[in-house]
């Protein structure tokens, strides 16, 4: 009998786990994940989690009890150990091997570490598991002092979950504004202003030199200008890294932080595909390769993968997409504008109500997003998707509906 093993036991991993069995694959599904918990989202752990709005339970993918009646052999707290590619097996903690005939890798990302002195003291944090999100939020609150070093997502989501619990919180970035290069200068413009009407103390262009300790605690934060930032405690939120370590064991072509795959996530070894974090994949619509650590892919490129792995030739067509909710602030962005020509806004800035569209040097939209709107996304996608040049005034007038500006 076929037997499909799976290795990630994240949102991606779960996912393919579905859709195999509702593609009515009959047979063996093993499903390794390293975190002893059952797969579950990521998102809410800075948002939700932290803000003590939702708790595991609210956002673990499936309870037990399907993977027993899906026959899904579920196998948490394995850490894979490697890929013998020729053999088709991989090597488990214990020395012991597994056959498949066929693999997903769902490896995700790991929070990056900085070389800082004091990196390993009591009261430093990251955040990419639920035993990281539950010892964060055990130490904020009233009267707690949050250090933040990185204003990117992860950074900017735990500061405002932390302000909204009354934690005083100092963000330092190297960056001249938050999520620069993400989002551009003109709508990082709009997160530094968020932020400091809501209390946190800003600090962008520094660099810092390391975290302070006493006793082998943190203590806060020196800056290379030598000043000092006193905190109970450090957030270490400087992006992460790819977990290519079995990829690069099963020696997959490798390249921009990702396991190369093709628009059916195929990787360079026809019985291994790639979902998620790792998957730098050829987009049919963009027509370029796109790597995100977004939940969008996370959810929806399984199916994909799922498909092909049963002999099918599905393409991964999906507009890159992901969300933030800060404060007041909801944003749900969609497209890929890691170079752009000018951004056109639309709507009421200053008050957070507006969208966003970034155009490349022909006016072609690239990407764009919704701040505080629910209902222009699909309009937004189709001005990505048609590829043709936009009338910028026109696209900044409210008043003409988006679909008007592709006909």
């Amino acid at each position: 009998m076929t037997t499909i093993v799976i290795v990630g036991g994240g949102l991606a991993g779960a996912k393919a786990a579905e859709a195999l069995r509702e593609k009515d694959f009959p047979g063996t599904v093993i499903l390794f994940g390293a975190e002893e918990h059952l797969p579950y989202e990521r998102p809410p752990l800075s948002k939700e989690f932290l803000a003590g709005k939702k708790d595991l339970d609210d956002f673990t993918v499936f309870d037990r009890a399907w993977y027993r009646d899906q026959h899904i052999d579920l196998r948490p707290g394995t850490q894979v150990a490697g890929i013998d590619a020729a053999a088709k097996t991989l090597t488990l903690p214990d020395d012991s091997t597994q056959p498949y005939d066929k693999l997903l890798l769902a490896t995700g990302a790991s929070s990056r570490h900085l070389p800082l002195p004091g990196a390993d003291a009591t009261g430093v944090h990251y955040l990419r598991t639920i035993d990281d999100a539950r010892a964060l939020s055990n130490v904020l609150g009233e009267g707690k002092r949050l250090a933040v070093v990185g204003a990117g997502w992860i950074g900017l989501e735990v500061t405002a979950s932390a302000r909204e619990r009354g934690t005083e919180v100092t963000v330092c970035e190297t960056e001249s504004l938050p999520l620069l290069k993400a989002m551009g200068a003109e709508v990082a413009e709009v997160f530094a202003d968020l932020h400091r009407e809501h209390g946190v103390d800003l600090r962008t262009g520094v660099e810092v030199a390391e975290i302070t300790t006493a006793d082998d605690a943190a203590t806060g934060l020196k800056l290379k200008d030598g000043s000092t930032i006193d905190a109970d405690v450090v957030l270490v939120a400087a992006g992460a890294q790819t977990n290519l370590e079995l990829a690069e064991s099963a020696g997959l072509d490798i390249d921009g932080g990702g396991v190369l795959v093709d628009a059916g996530l195929r990787s360079s070894d026809p019985d291994i595909f790639v979902v998620g974090d790792i998957a730098n994949a050829e987009h049919p619509i963009l027509r370029t390769r796109v790597r995100t650590e977004h939940w969008a892919n996370a959810l929806n490129q399984p199916a994909v993968a799922a498909a092909n792995m049963l002999g099918g030739a599905a393409e991964y067509t999906n507009l890159p997409y992901f969300f933030t909710d800060q404060y007041d602030l909801g944003m749900e962005y969609s497209g890929h504008a890691t170079d752009y020509a000018t951004v056109v806004f639309r709507g009421d800035v200053k008050k957070r109500e507006f969208l966003a569209f970034w155009l490349d040097g022909d006016s072609r939209v690239l990407a764009g997003m919704q701040v505080n709107i629910w209902d222009q996304l699909d309009g937004i996608k189709e001005l990505i998707s048609s590829g043709k040049p936009v009338d910028t005034e026109k696209l900044a007038d409210a008043e003409i509906p988006l679909g008007d500006l592709t006909t």
